[in-house]
This record gives C-alpha cells, structure tokens and sequence, in this order.
C-alpha cells in the first residue's frame, strides 16, 4: 500500500511538473528579471549598474508617459463601453431562432481571430485619407474628407474603432451564451403579469447575465490597457504623440532609445495599474463569484 501511495504521488508530481515548468520558466522568471532591469541603468542594451528607484522617478516625471496615460485611459473607456454595449446589442437581437444564425456567429469571430497588425493595416486602407472609401463615400455625398490619420482627434477615433471592431465579436459571444442561459420560465411569468419590455430587461435580463458582463469587462479592461499593435500599425503612435499608448511607450523606450530600466520601469507601472483595476472589479462584484 505505501509503495502504491508513493507511484501515486510520483505520477502526480510527473503530469503537473510541465505546468510547473512552463510557470516557472515563462511567467515568473521573466517577470523577476523585469524586476531586475527596472533597477539597473543600461546601455545599448546592456545592463550598467544599480540605480534603484531612478527609473521609476525619471519615468513619473516624463510628459510622454503622462501623455500615454491619458491617451491609454482614453482607449479603455472608450473601448470598453463600445464593445460591451455593442456585444449587448448584438446578442439581445440574435437571441431569437432565426434563420442565418450559426453562420453570422462564425463570420462574427472573423476579427476576433485576426492578427491585430493586420487589421491595422486594414484599416490603414479604409482610413486612407486620399482615396479612401470613407472620404471617397463622404465626397460622393457633397461633404469633405476627414483627416482619419492626421488629425490627433480623428487618429483617435480611427484606432478607438479598429479596436472595437476586433474585440466586439467576444463580447457578443460571452453575453449571448449568458442570454440563452435565462429560463423562458422567467419570461412567462413576466409577461403574465403584463410587465413591459425595459421591466424585463432591467429585473430579469440583466441580474441573470450580470456575472457574464462583469467577466466581459473585466477581460476587455485588461487587454485594452495593453492595447499597442493596431496603433503601431495605423497610426505609428501619431501624429506626434496622440495615439501613442504606454505599451507604445515601452517599445519606443525600450528598443528605439534602447533603455531597459526605464523601458521595464514602465511595463512594471502598467502591470500595477492593471493590477489595481483588477483587484477593485473583484472587491466590488465579489458576490457575483460565490
């Protein structure tokens, strides 16, 4: 009996030690050795010499990172409410027996799926202020063409909406799962007692699914922090420093000015902001998860 306790708990410790491994080996360790270079001067890619909190004072005290803050700030918002409300949408509409619905749900993964550099580079077509077919459309209806890559406004709205067009197929999903998932029997009684549409919508349809629209905000706040290669590729960051991100702002840092302290110094401030979000959505919707 104790020698098949003892092959029991060697079998164990062989199927989880991969796991462990690939932990260790992806996750912790480059996370500890960011930690190492935020600490460390460097130069031409090289580490120098100790120099503690430096780069995290140089970094707080740089406009630039300031200014990828607020544009970051800007592409969470507003990424995430258009997402989440049209995922919403989205499924309150196809959460009907229609015919079409399986291949509009195959079709809708379409960009989810799609490398984000490329749609960047599609949307550099659509966007395309001399030719395009949203200023050729524009023109053809007697009004200008708008400067979608020029204009720090525009440049905005361009990125905001390649990044929403991406990641609006996961919310559709999630939350049309979450629909389905209702009973009809809710529904019923409902209607029985002559409650209207909204009511239905507010005390029945919305407490049930709630679960699965924290999951998809919280999910979708994390990635669009991280947001970085469709504005490398759409805009490059501009025009000047309108579309660039914090992550944009570890890339430039990192490999164009080749400072590896400040350049982790950022991605660690980024890993602590997210961290922090995270931390407030569970301490407020911690009773949607017991």
């Amino acid at each position: 009996m104790a020698r098949n306790a003892s092959d029991r708990d060697r079998s164990r410790i062989l199927f989880i030690a991969p796991a462990v491994l690939w932990l260790l080996a992806f996750t912790l360790f480059p996370l500890l050795y960011s930690l190492y270079l935020s600490l460390h001067g460097s130069r031409f890619l090289r580490i120098t010499h100790f120099v503690g909190l430096e780069n995290y004072r140089m970094v707080l005290t740089d406009y630039r990172f300031w200014q990828a803050f607020r544009v970051t700030l800007i592409f969470v918002v507003v990424g995430v409410t258009a997402t989440t409300t049209l995922g919403l949408l989205l499924a309150l509409l196809f959460n009907h027996p229609m015919r079409g619905i399986r291949i509009f749900r195959t079709l809708s993964t379409i960009p989810l799926f799609t490398a984000p550099v490329a749609i960047g580079y599609l949307c550099m077509i659509i966007f395309y202020e001399e030719g395009g077919p949203i200023n050729n459309f524009l023109l053809t209806l007697g009004m200008q063409g708008i400067n979608w890559i020029s204009d720090p406004f525009w440049a905005k709205v361009a990125v905001a909406f390649a990044d929403t067009w991406q990641w609006t197929p996961f919310a559709f999903l999630v939350l049309l799962a979450a629909l389905q998932a209702v009973p009809d029997e809710l529904y019923e009684a409902a209607a029985l007692d002559t409650v209207s549409s909204w009511q239905s919508f507010m005390h029945i349809t919305l407490p049930m699914i709630r679960p699965a629209l924290v999951t998809v905000v919280l999910l979708r706040t994390v990635e669009a922090f991280k947001i970085f290669d469709i504005a490398f590729s759409l805009t490059n960051g501009g025009p000047g420093l309108a579309t660039r991100t914090l992550t944009f702002n570890v890339y430039t840092t990192g490999l164009r000015d080749q400072n590896l302290g400040e350049a982790t110094a950022i991605a660690f401030l980024l890993v602590i902001l997210m961290l922090s979000v995270t931390f407030v959505f569970f301490r407020i919707y911690r009773s949607q998860y017991d």
